[in-house]
């Protein structure tokens, strides 16, 4: 593709079954009724001149551009706020219209420096071509800019720039800010020439202000006046790729302007369909790791992990790591060796990774980073309505009344979506906003922020999940709540009764269980009733409620609740589980889990294993191999010897890090295939350098079942893209493997997985995405499931007894610590520390109540002590009303932090998804970091030695 930019028709589409016809310039054209003169000109061929509208931004009517001649209509209409009628007659270019728009364009062009030719954005500048557009040739008024002659430029935001002197006053940044954004952090202070673009009070830059960096004011401005610092470095972009983000499971998709093999800006695609031209800081800005000086470029090996790393060539790395393997399989047998797929690779290289783990090393030992969060929420939907994902796709939050979100933190981990998720809330064109319920032992953004407000929040205590559903189903069965018709119509009724029976007994009321949940029984009572009756009612959850030890019954009590309610198979309704990494669902999709072929087909069903072994040639162990903590603890025994990880760090991701480092010591080979020397690499033999999503071809799958295409902007600079790394293991191992694209990989995903069946990659590329399932059943794909069926059949109700997690709080750890996300910081950190978000995280601190700190002499930015029964940390204190008394908070992006040495290793019952928010912790003053953790930064310097090329002796 080469550049140009995106068609912009001025003003927002418009759906309706109801069409009218007019005539533009004697051409006509028929459009939804609504459709704007401008849009529907644009639709027709022509190109109206416009600085204040955009086709994402509602009409405007401001810079009077966009003037346009109707029959009949006296004077000149703004075209961006005049809809078409039908048999209107416009004309768009005549000697009034051009006199006028000249005039005008005249003082935008006096207000403006013309230094257009040292400008950063001279060729790619709206304000330029619609100075050509209307033909403007002169000026005949001086520069009146000298207002903002003195304002400096504002350099405060690592990623962009803000000039006064270039603002036209056109609002297009402060309405993206608000309709696109919702944070509504930018405003239009002063007037007439004096006008500009303020960042919030007097005295705040954009780095000080509201501001969250998501791009859409850059993206809106026309001129230079908000720019990129990349765009002024590397210069204007002359070629462009469409591909998707690598960040959050939201999965947008990006424009990736290049510049030879310079990456010089993400431009958010509108015609994506899971961010329709939205963006976050993470995904718009943050992808110069890409080119770190950290990343390794070249394989490694070493024979102990004492010793520095030695590079060598690709041939002779995976030689070598192809005969260590087979001389463990051989000597300790194939159940010795194992391998781990990454949530941030894509589905065609985690499916070569459980291929090469089953078809190549003998054996099911194959997990993924997947199930240590998301898994419960595999187990609890496979239950209850017969597949392993979420219900809805994002579109249909447009038509939620009344919204539920729980243990899920969207303005953070998944912002684009929660931009939508406000836009609904706050409503508009006066329809009155979404109700909000929000379940969370911290007060998030979404339970109060400036311009939003939940109607309850319920701050439970950690662990707690299944008391507080369980009440709220308590009062829906109680008063009669429930939809019977629907109940009797798409569920088992008898299940349902022994349910409701459960459920009505006097010890799940919310009375009772308030002693447990400290949540008032007042507030339990209200949210199950706005639930059951304020219309199509959502819930969105996340990691606060899978990563418990009662995870899968959480999920399980959110499904029993919508099938209750009847709020499942339709728009606005649903079960949808935020997925927390770019690729989570395409892992678990993809066959990563021990127990489960591609599809989520268990490993014992002989029709299944027919399938494979017949497209592999080989046998399929019938049983089910070893999730991580088990190999963890082989490795510990003796018995489990080698480990292939792509793409994660279990050692900083995963709870207990002492458990994982001994097992990880215990291995005689540990080979890591990632971008950098992690944390997990200070144990490993062999580093197999990867390759970034620039870099490759494949496709993701977003939480909401959306098989996207992954594109390649540039060439690896390691040499070679993931998929190829693991293919080129496999023929060193013997395995006759010769995929030459990844389009090869996924038809075979299609022969092999039901729910892909009808997915290619010429169709992705031709429709822009699809949903999954994709087959006979559903040959355009599923945007909503379960409409007229569960996938099992009937939906099943399930009894989810609360059972409280064996981590309890006594004198010596009173508190309960609960550990999530940043917004500008992601996962493990691997990828934004080594980018210029750090400067607005720099650090995982605690969050800690007033009366928390005040009772250990705490105050904000102390060093404390984080201990717990498996281990302690130190960090710093961030004293704050958002957490509960009783409950501390962090993040885990930071391995100098190490939050996971105080988490334990308890799990879900169902699915070992370990217990991340539920840890009883003490904490106390602190004078700098712990003897741990200077032994481990030493242990890791050492770990990381690179043998320095010896150069040749001389002849």
């Amino acid at each position: 593709m080469g550049y140009e930019r995106q068609a912009d028709f001025g003003t927002p589409e418009v759906h309706g079954d109801h069409h009218v016809t007019c005539t533009i310039d004697g051409r006509a054209v028929t459009v939804p009724a609504g459709t704007s003169v401008m849009r529907a000109a644009a639709l027709a061929g022509g190109s109206i001149p416009k600085l204040c509208a955009s086709d994402n931004l509602k009409a405007f009517g401001s810079c009077r551009l966009c003037l346009v001649e109707i029959e009949g209509m006296r004077g000149t209409p703004a075209s961006c706020t005049t809809p078409v009628a039908e048999g209107m007659k416009v004309q768009t270019q005549t000697p009034r219209l051009q006199k006028l728009r000249r005039g005008v364009m005249e003082l935008y062009i006096s207000d403006h420096p013309l230094d257009c030719l040292t400008c950063s954005a001279n060729n790619d500048c709206e304000l330029q071509d619609q100075a050509a557009a209307v033909g403007l040739r002169d000026v005949r008024y001086g520069y009146e800019g000298e207002t903002h002659l003195g304002a400096a430029i504002d350099t405060s935001n690592p990623y962009f720039d803000f000039d006064p002197s270039k603002c036209i006053a056109c609002s297009r940044c402060v309405r993206a800010c608000d309709e696109v954004q919702g944070t509504l952090a930018l405003t239009i202070e002063g007037r007439g020439f004096a006008s500009k673009v303020s960042a919030g009070l007097a005295g705040e830059d954009f780095f000080s202000s509201e501001c969250v960096s998501c791009g859409a004011c850059v993206q809106a401005c026309p001129t230079a006046t908000l720019q990129e610092k990349a765009v002024k470095d590397i210069g204007k972009p002359e070629r462009a790729v469409v591909t998707t983000c690598a960040y959050c499971g939201v999965g947008c998709t990006f424009r990736a302007e290049m510049r030879g093999e310079q990456l010089v800006r993400m431009i958010p695609w509108k015609d994506g369909k899971a961010n329709h031209g939205h963006s976050c800081v993470k995904g718009r800005f943050a992808w110069g790791y890409a080119q770190h000086a950290d990343r390794i470029l070249s394989p490694m090996i070493r024979d102990a992990i004492d010793q520095p790393w030695r590079e060598v060539s690709w041939e002779e790395a995976l030689s070598y790591t192809a005969r260590r393997l087979q001389e463990l399989r051989e000597r300790h047998g194939r159940n010795a060796l194992g391998g781990i797929t990454s949530s941030r690779c894509t589905n065609e290289e985690t499916f070569l990774v459980q291929k090469l783990v089953r078809a190549g090393f003998g054996t099911n030992n194959v997990d993924t980073c997947a199930r240590v969060c998301h898994s419960p929420t595999g187990y609890g939907l496979k239950t209850t309505f017969g597949t392993s994902a979420g219900t809805q796709d994002f579109d249909s939050v447009d038509d939620s009344d009344v919204i539920l979100v729980i243990g899920a933190n969207p303005t953070d981990a998944h912002p684009v979506f929660a931009s939508r998720m406000k836009r609904r809330i706050r409503g508009k064109d006066g329809r009155p906003g979404a109700r909000l319920i929000v379940i969370d032992p911290r007060r998030t953004d979404l339970v109060r922020s400036p311009h939003i407000a939940a109607d309850l929040h319920l701050p439970l205590r950690p662990g707690t999940n299944v008391a507080v559903l369980t009440a709220m189903a308590h009062v829906i069965v109680i008063e009669g709540l429930a939809d019977e018709e629907f109940i009797r119509a798409r569920c088992d009724w008898e299940e349902y009764r022994h349910w409701a029976d459960f459920v009505a007994i006097d010890r799940n009321s919310p009375e009772v269980l308030a002693e447990v949940t400290g949540v008032t029984p007042q507030d339990v009572r209200a949210a199950a009733r706005l639930y059951a009756t304020g219309g199509n009612a959502a819930i969105y959850y996340g990691l606060g409620v899978t990563e418990h030890s009662q995870g899968s019954s959480t999920v399980m009590a959110i499904a029993n609740l919508a099938m209750a309610t009847g709020n499942i198979g339709r728009r606005g309704v649903g079960v949808n589980p935020l997925r927390g990494q770019n690729n989570v669902q395409g892992a678990c999709d993809m066959g990563s889990f021990p127990h489960e072929l591609s599809g989520y087909r268990h490993v014992s069903d002989a029709a299944t294993r027919a399938l494979f072994e017949a497209e592999w040639g080989v046998p399929i162990d019938p049983e089910p191999g070893l999730r991580i903590p088990n190999m963890l603890d082989a490795a510990v025994e003796g018995a489990f010897k080698a480990l292939y990880i792509q793409g994660e760090d279990i050692l900083q991701s995963d709870p207990d890090t002492r458990h994982v480092a001994a097992g990880l010591a215990a291995m005689e080979l540990v080979i890591v295939h990632d971008l950098f020397l992690n944390e997990t690499a200070n144990y490993a033999h062999v580093f197999l350098p990867g390759s970034t999503f620039l870099e490759k071809d494949g496709t993701f799958t977003n939480a909401e079942r959306r098989i996207q295409r992954v594109r390649k902007v540039m060439e690896p600079r390691n040499g070679l893209a993931d998929w190829e790394v693991t293919q080129e293991l496999a023929r060193a191992m013997g395995l006759g493997w010769n995929y030459t694209h990844p389009s090869q990989i996924m038809d075979e995903i299609a022969r092999l997985t039901p729910t892909f069946s009808g997915v290619n990659y010429a169709r992705l590329d031709a429709e822009g995405s699809l949903q999954w399932p994709v087959n006979a059943a559903a040959p355009d794909g599923s945007p909503i499931m379960h409409v007229d069926g569960f996938v099992r059949g009937k939906g099943r109700f399930v009894v989810t007894d609360y059972v409280p997690t064996d981590e309890r709080t006594g004198p010596r750890f009173p508190l309960l610590l609960t550990t999530g996300r940043i917004l500008s910081q992601y996962n493990v950190g691997a990828q934004t520390r080594r980018t210029a978000n750090a400067m607005w995280h720099g650090e995982d601190v605690l969050e800690i109540h007033p009366t928390d700190a005040e009772n250990r002499g705490l105050q904000d930015g102390d060093w404390v002590r984080l201990a717990s029964r498996s281990g302690e940390t130190t960090l710093r204190a961030k004293v704050t009303e958002r957490v509960a008394p009783g409950v501390v908070y962090t993040t885990f992006h930071h391995p100098e932090t190490q939050a996971n040495v105080v988490t334990t290793d308890f799990s879900d019952w169902a699915t070992n998804c370990p217990e991340y928010k539920v840890t009883a912790v003490q904490v106390s003053p602190s004078n700098g970091p712990s003897d741990w953790q200077a032994d481990y930064a030493e242990q890791a310097r050492r770990s990381r030695r690179i043998e320095l090329h010896r150069a040749e002796p001389a002849e």
